[in-house]
């Protein structure tokens, strides 16, 4: 339940600041920089980052863990395909034209979901974004725990890039106000959501390494 509500809230919050104009989440406008810079689709950038996240798990995790890549694949394909569902019907609402005074606070109410989001799929651990799971692991293997460190650590190469892009482009595009609230602001909302959304649900250790050591236990 904590995984299915996760993926839909994560969405809902990531289209709400999308559909605002007031700053995506920092992944997000990096990838829209490199469309700016070189014409990729920004749904496909994603998709890439997604694709090295995943990758650079297995490095973090120092060892190959296939279902973990093929899950965490699943996951960013529904991902993505309830961001557009969610976009593509508060534009049809016309939200996208709504006051600023409106957008703003819709973006960083966008920003409040997706951090609970992630808070929740996390507890959960069964599978869950790429880049959430790069955090997770950081936090716990590496960071004794804080998800403030891991998440302005995982903001240090989106952040790289966007700078890079701004070099050629002379301006920055998709960062406003809603991306310096997740800048600064994700990790404290992500451990408020740990001890207050759901509080009976603990983080757990993966799933996979639990069944596996059952069915060694069972031999």
């Amino acid at each position: 339940m904590a995984l299915v509500f996760g993926l839909l809230l994560n969405a809902l919050g990531n289209s709400l600041t999308i559909v605002s104009g007031c700053g995506s989440g920092i992944w997000t406008a990096a990838s829209v920089n490199i469309h700016e810079l070189v014409g990729i689709d920004v749904g496909l950038m994603i998709f890439i980052f997604g694709i090295i996240n995943a990758l650079t798990n297995q490095v973090l995790i120092r060892h190959i863990d296939v279902w973990r890549f093929i899950e965490e694949m699943v996951f960013i394909t529904f991902f993505s395909y309830f961001i557009q569902i969610f976009a593509d019907f508060f534009t049809s609402l016309g939200w996208n034209h709504l006051s600023l005074f409106i957008r703003v606070p819709m973006a960083l109410i966008g920003v409040c979901f997706f951090c609970t989001a992630i808070s929740l799929y996390q507890r959960a651990n069964l599978f869950m974004h790429p880049n959430d799971d790069t955090t997770n692991i950081l936090r716990f293997q590496y960071l004794k725990g804080s998800a403030v460190k891991s998440q302005l650590l995982d903001f240090a190469p989106p952040i790289i890039i966007i700078l890079i892009c701004a070099v050629f482009l002379h301006r920055i595009y998709s960062v406003n106000i809603g991306t310096i609230f997740s800048i600064i602001c994700n990790g404290f909302i992500i451990q408020t959501a740990d001890k207050l959304i759901f509080p009976s649900l603990k983080h757990n250790e993966n799933i996979n390494t639990q069944l596996k050591e059952r069915r060694q236990n069972k031999k």
